[in-house]
């Protein structure tokens, strides 16, 4: 890539680039011109008519071999965990949250602690072209304000976009899974019955300090979501005060629904559903909207799949974290099908070991193979790049304005070169950006029309300060880290058992691959 030739204005024009398209042929146009001023894109150029450059523009040459393409949408993500990637082994989800999220007061972090733990994930998406993230952060033990705040900093200084909710389950464990409580003893129900430390009281204030204090803030690229963390932890009266202000702000409602078999069997095990599947029982609260992103979806059938598509909601895709937790296989054509919004997500770090939306595209187009012999069936790349981009635009409710190179559309940019590797010789655009990129293509990341990352850093953070602080704090957390784990040993048989039970019970259908 050319040198920039100014780095001061608010325009830059980008010069003899290809410009994504999936709807072309061959996935992008001849090299042109694409003028970004005020945060958007201002005009694209024709081939062979230069667009002339404004005073003060920085000038960014693709010598028409760079794609310019929009950023890569992370529509689901947890923060909190940045700083455990790599930490733990493969266990189903209700195991590894024992050790990946114990109310444990020792490892209640700091805000530098937040801020540095989120500033890892930021920085790892922002190097590889994501220029937008939901992220549906989680505390432990408990939310507060500052904490809150420190993560809002870190996404507001790294210069990423950024729509964050509150996760914050608000019933006892024992009423969010089943057999559980029959399985334990004295010590452990006891346990089970103790509600969360931050009832739904504070968690009303907490959202409205959200809300107000971060919600369209640096210009309108930190905003705010809502999370009921799952229907199942949390009480009909929580999830209507959150779906009252999905509505009143138009924000978008994040719950985590039928993820794994343990959820599913909850129907038959736990009165207040009376045998209705967790998309069944958001729908009958009225709670089921376009704005309702279901996360997960791996363990629905048929009857739930008609519901999501006619509420317009959309479906967060998280293969890669599905196949660490052995969650099962979504059922991706049957969504499709049906003409549900699927967008694509990382989910959390610890889940991935990285933060790679490219890895996540590359799962997406090939774990559904598997799902039959009828290639007809399968995910082609544009399909899986229209989760990527339209997809992650809708479920973040930006459809239209991000996700798109357009005029008019936000300006969330990534500059790839297509004479490196992974498009040489360039065969398919759209085949080798799914299945062949990995993230060392991209030169240039931009958000809101500021370029914040290039060649592999970030242009607004000191970066090797960052990160050698993050390596110093974490060093001295390992040891409160490894007490919780000792700690989750005692409750883990229970636990097992229980994962155990709801493995073997029938519900009609099987998510699992080999069943």
């Amino acid at each position: 890539m050319a040198d920039v030739a100014t780095e001061t204005g608010r325009a830059t024009l980008f010069r003899q680039v290809r410009v994504f398209e999936l709807s072309l042929p061959a996935g992008a146009g001849e090299p042109t011109d694409v003028l970004v001023a005020d945060g958007q894109i201002a005009q694209i150029g024709q081939p062979g008519l230069p667009v002339e450059a404004p005073a003060g523009a920085q000038v960014i040459d693709g010598a028409g071999h760079h794609l310019l393409a929009p950023g890569l949408i992370n529509a689901h993500f947890h923060s909190s965990a940045n700083h455990m990637k790599g930490l733990l082994p493969s266990l189903p989800l209700e195991l590894f949250m024992l050790y990946e999220s114990p109310e444990l007061p020792e490892l209640a972090p700091s805000p530098r602690e937040a801020y540095l733990r989120t500033m890892l994930g930021a920085i790892e998406m922002l190097r590889r072209g994501v220029t937008s993230v939901q992220d549906d952060a989680f505390f432990v033990p408990a939310p507060a304000g500052d904490i809150v705040d420190a993560v809002m900093a870190a996404y507001r200084d790294a210069g990423l976009r950024a729509r964050v909710a509150i996760d914050q389950p608000e019933l006892p464990e024992g009423q969010k899974l089943p057999f559980l409580e029959d399985l334990a003893p004295a010590w452990l129900r006891r346990q089970l019955a103790r509600p969360p430390a931050v009832g739904r009281a504070a968690m009303a204030e907490l959202n409205r300090h959200l809300i107000e204090t971060w919600h369209g803030a640096a210009g309108g690229r930190l905003t705010a979501a809502v999370s009921v963390s799952a229907p199942q932890r949390v009480s009909p009266e929580y999830f209507a005060d959150l779906f009252e202000l999905s509505q009143t702000h138009d924000l978008p409602l994040f719950a985590h629904m039928l993820e794994t078999k343990t959820q599913r069997v909850l129907a038959d095990t736990q009165p207040r559903f009376a045998g209705r599947s967790l998309v069944r029982y958001t729908h009958d609260l009225g709670f089921l909207d376009r704005r309702t992103n279901v996360i997960h979806a791996v363990w629905v059938d048929d009857a739930d799949i008609e519901l999501i598509a006619e509420a317009g909601a959309c479906v967060m895709h998280n293969p890669v974290s599905n196949l660490r937790l052995g969650s099962g296989v979504m059922p991706f054509a049957r969504l499709r099908r049906a003409g549900v919004t699927v967008a694509l997500g990382s989910d959390e770090a610890i889940t991935d070991d990285a933060v790679n939306l490219w890895t996540v595209a590359k799962v997406a187009g090939l774990i559904h193979n598997i799902e039959g012999l009828d290639p007809d069936q399968w995910p082609s790349a544009r399909e899986v790049l229209r989760c990527l981009f339209e997809g992650g635009a809708r479920a973040s409710l930006h459809e239209g304005e991000l996700g798109v190179v357009r005029e008019g559309a936000m300006a969330d940019l990534m500059l790839l070169d297509l004479d490196t590797l992974p498009f040489t010789p360039l065969n398919d655009l759209p085949g080798q950006l799914v299945y062949c990129e990995d993230g060392s293509s991209v030169r240039l990341t931009m958000v809101a029309g500021e370029v914040v990352a290039r060649d592999g850093r970030l242009t607004l953070v000191d970066e090797a300060a960052l990160l050698a602080e993050a390596r110093e704090l974490f060093a001295g957390r390992a040891a409160a880290l490894q007490a919780a784990g000792q700690a989750a040993q005692r409750v883990y048989p229970y636990y097992l058992e229980m994962v155990r039970r709801a493995a073997a019970y029938d519900v009609g259908f099987s998510r699992w691959v080999g069943n």
